[in-house]
């Protein structure tokens, strides 16, 4: 038997970071357009600069975050699991269009459902690092034997890789109990959760 309770959840530095994470990541998508002529806007010049500035940050803001994943235990919400991950995605395919329960709820030593795990831990071991090695490569092409060309494409490739998963992210966040649920929780860190009486 399990209950449902409104517990805190999200920690304030995880809900720092999320937003903090959210803010430069469409900084970087907005003047990173920019840079490519996507659209008019700010100068060149401009752009190139703040693209910078938001890059370092959102290096720091993640090099934190992976020590305080690391030293607080919060890791392990990540480790991917094969347990329900099918209902999960039969849910999201057409189970949620027919009022169907979600059949993974969070619980304090789970917050995220399988699926989540699979792509937040495909965002950590591969988009992001991609991001930040052809990044580092593009600014500093001069000094290696890779060819600007294809380091451009791979960081663009890496950029759209990112502005999917941020499409469907904010898609997932309207699929709550309530449209802003769970961006209710994210602002508030609390979140009505099952309690199993082990407490696990």
């Amino acid at each position: 038997m399990s209950a449902k309770e409104y517990v805190t959840i999200f920690s304030r530095f995880e809900r720092f970071w999320h937003w903090s994470q959210a803010v430069l990541v469409f900084v970087l998508l907005i003047t990173g357009a920019r840079l490519h002529g996507l659209f008019e806007g700010p100068a060149w010049a401009t752009a190139f600069k703040v693209h910078l500035v938001a890059a370092g940050l959102i290096i720091l803001l993640w090099v934190f975050a992976i020590f305080w994943h690391f030293t607080t235990g919060q890791w392990r919400h990540y480790i991917p699991t094969l347990h329900n991950l099918i209902p999960v995605i039969r849910y999201y395919a057409y189970g949620i269009f027919l009022g169907e329960a979600h059949p993974a709820k969070p619980t304090l030593k789970r917050k995220h459902n399988p699926l989540q795990r699979l792509s937040y831990l495909f965002l950590k071991l591969a988009i992001n690092p991609a991001i930040w090695i052809t990044g580092i490569l593009y600014l500093t092409i001069g000094l290696t034997d890779f060819p600007l060309g294809t380091v451009a494409w791979l960081h663009v490739v890496s950029a759209y890789a990112m502005a999917l998963f941020v499409l469907i992210h904010v898609y997932m966040a309207t699929t709550g109990a309530t449209v802003g649920a769970y961006l209710k929780a994210m602002i508030s860190g609390k979140e009505w959760v099952q309690v199993p009486e082990d407490g696990q």
